[in-house]
């Protein structure tokens, strides 16, 4: 309305001065913000107030092709109204498909589950799709907890259902098999079976996945188990200070054959009040506008020195994210996956 104010303002300037030229804007502009309801509304109230400025203002000088580019202009922008009402719920039609993905390879994690206090944070670089390759999880399992956190190599729907095969292994064979050494077979075998399905469908392309595989012994509360196929090594913060474990001491998940067996299972000695923390490339790989990475174990230094005691899962992931941003100026280039994970409560029960 404060538009349709300005045109008749203009419009008293004086008759050289096409007020329907200026009307035009209006439903054109409506087009752009409005529901097709209230462009159409607009478009029959810039056709309707040429009729009176030509009645009450002969000076205004409004001819016939004036009056009937006005009421083309008004029908065009309905047009464009319907077609942008129609391209919006399509993309909300396709945000819902990407939650509800989202939700099958990234589940929720409920507090205390699998008896250790977990955190985890997820950001798609595509603001649309809200969902990448990247993947985490923690397993409640009669032999303690277990965490997997990774990255399927490329992008698209075909990185997203290569992550649901690794994690759909993970979370099978995380939880029957006691040695984490059978784990990691069954979540190459998995990955493995998968590219061959993909190959029958016609892609040719073999899918990979970089990742870590946690066990927490619910016989030793001063041990992980750790798998590394070929990730970043997780960093541990607490009272001890900031450590990180082995890293991409392994092929990939989906590799094996080329190296001759999955990586092997390593023990690492970590305390109770202890948080290790696994992130994806999206973090590490991070640049500011100088194109430098950002600095996460500087940061987690700097993190520890001010939280003497131990940083909780949460409160640790937090930090890191606003820290990411701040470095990034709010600018993902790739996806971003963070867990983090300390002892907690008791594991509950194998049932």
């Amino acid at each position: 309305m404060s538009c349709l104010t300005v045109i008749f303002a203009l419009g008293e300037l004086g008759p050289a001065i096409h007020v329907a030229n200026w009307l035009l804007m209006v439903p054109l502009l409506a087009s752009g913000v409005c529901s097709p309801g209230v462009t159409l509304f607009f478009g029959v109230l810039a056709v309707a107030l040429n009729r009176w400025v030509d009645v009450t203002h002969p000076s205004a000088d409004i001819r016939t092709e004036d009056f009937l580019l006005q009421v083309t202009a008004s029908l065009l922008a309905l047009v464009i109204a319907v077609l942008r009402a129609r391209a919006h719920a399509y993309v909300r039609h396709l945000q819902s498909s990407a939650e509800a993905t989202r939700e099958v390879v990234l589940r929720p994690l409920p507090p205390g589950w699998g008896g250790v206090e977990s955190a985890a944070r997820y950001r798609a670089a595509d603001v649309e799709a809200r969902v990448g390759g990247d993947f985490y999880d923690v397993l409640a399992t009669p032999f303690g907890a277990r965490v997997v956190l990774g990255d399927v190599q490329g992008k698209g729907l075909s990185a997203v259902s290569t992550a649901g095969a690794v994690t759909g292994a993970f979370r099978e064979a995380g939880y029957h098999e006691q040695d984490l050494d059978l784990v990691a077979r069954r979540m190459e075998h998995g990955l493995w079976r998968h590219n061959l399905l993909r190959q029958a469908c016609g892609d040719e392309t073999e899918r990979f996945a970089t990742a870590v595989v946690l066990a927490f012994p619910a016989e030793d509360a001063h041990t992980v188990e750790l798998v590394n196929f070929g990730h970043e090594g997780p960093f541990v913060t607490g009272p001890r200070g900031v450590w990180q474990m082995p890293q991409q001491d392994g092929a990939p998940v989906g590799m094996a054959g080329l190296v001759g067996g999955t990586p092997a299972v390593r023990r690492v000695s970590v305390e109770p009040e202890e948080t290790v923390l696994l992130v994806t490339d999206g973090v590490t790989e991070a640049r500011n506008r100088a194109g430098e990475f950002f600095p996460l174990r500087h940061r987690l230094e700097r993190l520890a020195a001010a939280h003497p005691d131990g940083i909780a899962p949460a409160e640790l992931l937090n930090l890191v994210l606003d820290a990411v941003r701040n470095h990034t100026d709010g600018h993902l280039t790739d996806d971003v996956a963070l867990l983090a994970v300390r002892r907690g409560a008791r594991p509950p029960g194998p049932g």
